[in-house]
């Protein structure tokens, strides 16, 4: 196994018959932002949507960009983190497009990361009954999962992402040059949803990921396009997966490997520090991989080969690792009962025959998971 060369962007489509769209993937492409908006949309108004981190880092190049096409643009800038995923900021986000004067033909630019992806992209959903918008992902996370296939939402107390639409961008940025300025802990979460991709449907790409992950998280080096190429096998494989199931009525739900675990830990954890998202998903893989093992679908082996490679990262994985004290079970129930998968009160799981082979498991006996958990919710 070689890593491939570089090349100045990798464009991978999204095919949606007329609501297609392109994601462009490479070091610097955020620069070419207003060029490409102008050229989709021309004579067009935006509103860019970002937090107080991207601000600092990444608002000035995108402006610039901007400008420079004639594409005049307003701003809104929310706090970062998960909590801004709520009823208020949607609130204030929706008045502040209108305060605008953002209209019908107007787009939005979602700038950062998930959470912005999320909120920016419902925003874009249901003012005006429906606006364009342009992803523009600044975490590893958002550039291979949340930035493509239309997910929007916010978060609600008894789940996260249970508000929310399907409405699908018509451009997606991923400027993996972004990603340098991500503190490491951000970084290793977004690892956990790139190699989701690799457990999911593609072992020859997590035994690359086994062999060149230190690639992926080194900043630029000469030659080295490992991080690109990386970002770009994840988005072909998510691209080509909500292109068949764009809501999510079967082969979609794939992709909520470690999901059902990974969000009722999350939501435990009070959406806080205490459990990042990446972090939960890689706990929630993890536990998918050995309530598998356990029902002799997958060889033991293959599942203490998925947590040697995610703890070699440096991620969680295990309930244990959570930092302050452990959810309860009953509630860790509660909130699997919650889940988006939950079909007329029958519990599903995306469940594993081996590394690359996932499957929808429906109607699982809810008992089977509580005693699970019980053994699993421990410090130990």
């Amino acid at each position: 196994m070689t890593a491939p060369m570089r090349s100045d962007c990798v464009i991978v489509p999204v095919s949606f018959g007329p609501r297609s769209y392109d994601i462009v993937i490479g070091r610097g492409v955020v620069s070419t932002l207003g060029t490409r908006i102008a050229a989709l949309r021309p004579g067009t108004k935006a509103f860019i949507v970002t937090d107080d981190n991207v601000a600092h880092h990444t608002m000035p190049a995108a402006e610039a960009s901007l400008k420079r096409a004639g594409v005049a643009a307003a701003r809104l800038i929310v706090a970062p983190g998960e909590a801004s995923k709520s009823y208020p900021v949607f609130e204030r986000l929706c008045e502040a497009i209108l305060d605008a004067q953002i209209e019908r033909g107007d787009l939005v630019i979602a700038l950062g990361g998930g959470v912005i992806g999320d909120l920016a992209g419902f925003a874009a959903a249901v003012v005006r009954r429906g606006l364009d918008y342009v992803q523009v992902p600044t975490t590893l996370l958002a550039q291979v999962d949340s930035s493509v296939g239309g997910k929007t939402a916010i978060d609600s107390p008894h789940g996260k992402n249970l508000i929310g639409a399907f409405h699908q961008p018509i451009l997606v940025i991923a400027d993996t040059a972004l990603l340098d300025t991500l503190p490491p802990r951000e970084f290793r979460a977004g690892y956990a949803e790139l190699v989701k991709y690799g457990l999911l449907g593609d072992a020859g790409f997590f035994g690359w990921l086994e062999v060149y992950w230190r690639d992926i998280f080194a900043a630029e080096v000469s030659g080295n396009s490992a991080r690109e190429h990386a970002v770009a096998v994840a988005c072909r494989g998510k691209a080509g997966i909500v292109a068949r199931d764009e809501r999510e009525t079967g082969e979609r739900a794939l992709l909520n490997l470690g999901h059902t675990f990974g969000h009722a830990l999350e939501a435990a954890c009070g959406f806080s520090d205490r459990l990042l998202h990446g972090e939960a998903i890689a706990i929630g893989m993890v536990l998918a991989f050995e309530f598998s093992a356990r029902r002799g679908l997958v060889p033991a082996p293959a599942a203490e080969r998925v947590k040697r490679h995610l703890a070699e990262v440096g991620l969680p994985t295990e309930p244990s690792a959570i930092t302050g004290p452990l959810p309860a079970v009953e509630r860790i129930m509660e909130l699997i009962a919650q889940d988006k998968k939950v079909r007329r009160g029958m519990l599903t799981l995306i469940l594993v025959r081996s590394i690359g082979s996932a499957f929808i498991e429906a109607g699982v006996d809810e008992r089977e998971i509580r005693a699970f958990l019980s053994e699993k919710l421990v410090r130990r």
